[in-house]
């Protein structure tokens, strides 16, 4: 076949190898009988072989289109869906894909189960990865490490897309019976007497909530740093130290035992959690049912924090 064939003429061998009929292949295209005859012509040189010929007064398939049919057929079908909106048809159970997301262990502590949940359901053949997060680096979006990067906003670039999830904020987490439940009232400068177990990935031992006390002329004294929500929250338990958790991972803990949280004594800023993806993500048609899933797990949390 030649270099320059005009691949319309594969839809035109189509249409003719349906309907056995250059008038109703016309129709069917909404071409001319004249403009049909022509194309016609054009795929007799083109295959080398009739296609068509005369029997009485219908038309018939040559052995050789008859052989052609079934496979011109598929390609037109391929070639269709090549230029169809990208996941018009996308069926999720029918995905066999591997995401990886990376979060801090609150949000995967407080979500990652609902998540799997939902895979499960939708989409069996789905695997997650849940990754940790060290930092807000985007290096792992942009070298495609990673899928999904789900956490407060950071340096992320122009090019990262970003969808906010949800508003949060802090709450202090003390165990049952501990010394600042017996007053009626938790002052700022109470709570600042306390010792206090810092949760920091970099072993930081001062933030927001630091900030806040300082204007007030209050200082507290973080005596544990520790990487983890879980382990913070450990420590609280056993222990007369203060801890500072998100409000969404405490309200999604399971096993809460004999925990009480409680507002802080002090204005400190909500925080957003947001889901970031490289942009040649954007359109992927399984990239995008993963970005909903995560979205919608996330919308009854999202649903509260916009309540009045």
């Amino acid at each position: 076949m030649p270099t320059d064939t005009d691949l319309n003429l594969l839809f035109a061998l189509n249409a003719l190898l349906s309907e056995g009929s250059v008038a109703k292949a016309a129709e069917r295209l909404g071409l001319s009988e004249s403009a049909m005859s022509r194309a016609l012509a054009r795929l007799r040189e083109s295959t080398g072989d009739e296609l068509l010929v005369r029997a009485g007064r219908a038309m018939v398939l040559t052995p050789h289109a008859l052989a052609l049919r079934d496979r011109v057929r598929e390609l037109v079908q391929e070639s269709r869906a090549v230029l169809h909106p990208a996941g018009a048809d996308m069926d999720p159970s029918a995905l066999q894909q591997l995401f990886t997301i990376r979060a801090n262990d609150g949000f995967i502590e407080g979500f990652a189960h609902q998540l799997v949940a939902r895979a499960a359901h939708e989409a069996p053949g789905v695997r997650l990865r849940f990754a940790p997060k060290p930092d807000k680096d985007v290096r792992p979006l942009r070298e495609g490490l990673i899928d999904l990067d789900i956490g407060v906003l950071g340096e992320s670039g122009p090019e990262v897309r970003v969808q906010a999830l949800f508003r949060d904020h802090f709450v202090a987490v003390v165990h049952e019976g501990h010394p600042l439940l017996a007053a009626p009232a938790i002052t700022a400068e109470r709570y600042a007497a306390c010792d206090h177990v810092v949760t920091s990935r970099h072993g930081r031992t001062e933030g927001p909530v630091d900030v806040a006390l300082a204007a007030m002329g209050l200082v507290r004294n973080a005596a544990v740093v520790v990487p983890s929500f879980g382990t913070a929250l450990a420590i609280a338990a056993a222990t007369d130290l203060v801890a500072l958790i998100p409000s969404s991972y405490f309200e999604h803990l399971r096993v809460r035992g004999t925990l009480r949280a409680f507002p802080l004594p002090m204005p400190t800023a909500q925080i957003t959690v947001s889901q970031m993806w490289h942009p040649r993500l954007d359109r992927d048609p399984a990239h995008r049912w993963l970005r909903g899933v995560v979205l919608e797990v996330c919308r009854p949390l999202n649903e509260q924090t916009k309540a009045p």
